[in-house]
């Protein structure tokens, strides 16, 4: 097996050019392989860990009744006396936060513009509402205390030409089934880096949020973070009972688990696609190769090597060339991953219904992908040598003895 390795060096060192670049057109498309695993991947994590902060937690404790499509402000789908609920969950070891949220549909209306939004009634002070305060831009943010402010989001700020200070009418539904219009001061800007989330929820404090909506002492939800994301499944599994829904953040973003999915099949088709066609090269190498050294071949079986050997002198080679392109783009493709990663790729507003894709995507290469693409490269290219080294094997010695050199 050594000397048939020593061989296959030799042999592809007799075109070193042709080599390299057959190498360097397996590793140009390993490389693009992983930084769009990377990417893919990067995407689904932000996304994920964007819609945890921002909208559903780890878990969320529901009343048995409620029904978040319809957002209901009826008091028997709501939670009552959620502070305290929600300080006997904060009690629990696991649990890092656990704080109230009373959710409402409204419409925000500036002039003569108007559109609607989602009001969210928060506690300002609360860990859970970090990203709101660290994200503002522009203006204060708002006291627990405030009964006429709220925080509107930057894209929608700019949609309306709206800043601190301006006054906006903000109608929404109440628990008895009418609507509500009070009148309030943008208080302060906030940006998620995420426009669509930023163009489509309203911040109230949370005992404002629930005298307008004449909720009273009911919230929607008890929204909870952990210390640690893999216990989700067993405080939930604690906090269950007869009076409440307990959802976890994989029940509330289950679109984009559904997206993750099929993003996930669609590159693997994409990935057989362009090491297809990279891997033509490497083909078309040997072939040459076998062309160009048909009397050399044929020397060989004439002096007894058998068939299954020349075969496997080809396959040899092939997976040198493999080795070589996958290490290349490997070291390339990480170079570019590792770019991303730390500098990110601006997209801008691409907002996509029930998942929160921020403005800048950052790519996440991990160990997995670089070793399932690196051995799908490595057999892909040793199937495709399949076909020179069976042309190689099937040459009649004293044919290939009279080819012209």
């Amino acid at each position: 097996m050594i000397q048939l390795y020593k061989m296959a060096w030799r042999n592809l060192g007799r075109n070193r050019r042709r080599t390299f670049f057959s190498m360097l057109a397996l590793a140009c498309g390993v490389a693009l392989l992983l930084f769009m695993a990377a990417f893919v991947a990067g995407e689904m994590r932000d996304s994920l860990q964007s819609a945890i902060r921002l909208h559903s937690g780890h878990l969320q404790v529901w009343a048995a009744s409620y029904d978040e499509d319809r957002t209901s402000l009826a008091w028997e789908d709501l939670l009552e006396n959620p502070d305290a609920l929600a300080a006997q969950i904060a009690a629990r070891p696991e649990v890092r936060v656990a704080t109230p949220r009373l959710y409402a549909t409204g419409i925000v209306v500036a002039g003569a513009t108007s559109t609607g939004v989602r009001v969210v009634g928060i506690d300002p002070d609360s860990p859970a509402s970090a990203p709101f305060r660290e994200g503002m831009v522009s203006g204060d943010y708002l006291a627990p205390d405030d009964r006429g402010g709220l925080l509107m989001g930057r894209t929608l700020a700019e949609k309306l030409h709206l800043s601190p200070g301006d006054t906006v009418n903000l109608l929404v539904n109440t628990a008895n089934g009418d609507v509500d219009e009070q009148r309030f001061v943008i208080r302060g800007i906030y940006s998620t880096g995420i426009p669509g989330y930023d163009e489509s929820t309203l911040f109230l404090p949370l005992s404002k949020a629930q005298a307008m909506t004449r909720a009273e002492n009911h919230a929607s939800v008890i929204f909870i973070l952990l210390k640690d994301q893999a216990q989700t499944d067993a405080v939930a599994a604690a906090l269950q009972g007869p009076a409440y829904q307990v959802k976890t953040y994989r029940q509330l973003n289950a679109l984009l688990s559904e997206f993750e999915e099929y993003a996930n099949g669609m590159m693997f088709v994409f990935y057989l696609i362009v090491l297809g066609i990279t891997v033509t090269v490497i083909v078309n190498t040997l072939v040459m190769s076998v062309f160009e050294r048909t009397r050399e071949i044929g020397i060989l079986a004439a002096m007894g090597m058998r068939t299954g050997r020349i075969m496997a002198l080809f396959f040899a080679e092939s997976s040198l060339l493999a080795l070589g392109g996958i290490v290349m783009g490997v070291v390339l493709g990480s170079l570019i991953a590792a770019y991303v990663q730390k500098h990110g790729i601006f997209l801008g507003d691409f907002g996509m219904t029930g998942i929160l894709i921020g403005e800048r995507i950052y790519a996440y290469l991990t160990l997995k992908d670089v070793i399932m693409l690196s051995a799908m490269a490595f057999v892909i290219t040793l199937l495709a040598s399949l076909y020179p080294a069976l042309l190689a094997a099937r040459l009649e010695p004293i044919v290939a003895l009279r080819a012209e050199k």
